[in-house]
């Protein structure tokens, strides 16, 4: 299985205590330096490789039964195109590919308000990014402050992507919760998982695609 934007493995490692041959993949240094002390640390095997995502056909030649990405891996990537035909070269014919992740119409709000959801930003994809200035990670670390980039996909943009790469599309499914606080009024349930408790008004948070090389 190849795990593209793995940050620092520790969802990798998940799959290899589950017996999966696993490798990899992401553009950060210090991640995957910290996810080759954890596989040492937890005397498992896996393989970690430090890429753009863009750049890996130049270094990785396998190919493989899986493909997976997770979570907060979209916004970081400026062509989806691109994306899609690397997934394409590292799966085996017959090969899986799947994907879940934060919904794109999530995106359009405002993550700081506190009663309910104001739109804030455009769906469309553009090819200049949003930029913010952030302070502090999603481990709750505070770090110093950095710009941050960030580029919209469309539902739309993803599946035809996908498709166009050449793979076959068998479902996309849509949820209305997701995995953190995305905005503060969510409410986090006994599934731990966070939801709009407004269930007349119900929106997607998250969605996940599944599809395979014929």
């Amino acid at each position: 299985m190849l795990h593209l934007q793995c940050h620092f493995g520790l969802d990798t490692l998940s799959w290899a205590r589950e017996g999966a041959v696993v490798t990899g993949v992401d553009f950060s240094e210090e991640s995957i330096r910290l996810a080759r002390e954890l596989t040492e640390k937890s005397r498992l095997e896996a393989t970690f490789i430090q890429s753009n995502i863009y750049d890996l056909p130049d270094v990785l030649d396998e190919v493989f039964d899986i493909v997976f990405t997770s979570y907060g891996v979209l916004c970081w990537l400026n062509d989806l195109n691109r994306w899609a035909e690397v997934i394409a070269r590292f799966l085996k014919p017959g090969g899986l590919f799947y994907i879940i992740d934060y919904h794109p119409l999530a995106w359009i709000f405002d993550s700081d308000a506190e009663d309910d959801f104001h739109l804030r930003y455009s769906y469309f994809h553009s090819n200049e990014p949003l930029s913010f200035e952030v302070d502090g990670s999603y481990t709750g670390d505070k770090i110093e402050p950095i710009s941050d980039y960030e580029w919209a996909h469309g539902i739309g943009d993803i599946v035809t992507s996908i498709a166009r790469a050449g793979l076959r599309i068998h479902f996309l499914h849509e949820f209305p919760m997701t995995t953190f606080q995305q905005f503060p009024f969510l409410k986090k349930h006994d599934d731990g998982y966070w939801y709009y408790e407004h269930s007349e008004t119900q929106i997607p948070l998250m969605f996940s695609i599944r599809a395979t090389k014929e």
